[in-house]
């Protein structure tokens, strides 16, 4: 697959980008994202300047990102300790 040139409009300004054609639709998603998330902060908050808006919206997917890698990581242990167990039992069971 190729590369295309697409421009991605985000809180009033284009962004002009190189992307892989199968990464433009996630990025076009994003784009979207992105800018409702602007205009919650605009509306909820009566925020107008587009640097503090552009500022909270990164604070809160940097929020929401710790809080995967977190949920990530307790999941990734309980596997661990459910394999564990498994590992014990079919370790039993071959004595």
């Amino acid at each position: 697959m190729g590369e295309l040139s697409i421009k991605i409009r985000i809180a009033e300004r284009e962004y002009p980008m190189r992307v892989k054609e199968e990464e433009e639709e996630r990025l076009r998603v994003v784009g979207k994202l992105l800018n409702e998330r602007l205009r919650f902060f605009k509306d909820q908050f009566g925020i107008q300047d587009k640097q503090d808006l552009l500022a909270m919206v990164a604070f809160e997917t940097m929020v929401e990102k710790l809080k995967m890698e977190e949920e990530k990581s307790a999941h990734l242990a309980k596997v661990g300790q459910q394999l564990n167990v498994l590992d014990d039992l079919l370790s039993s069971t071959n004595k």
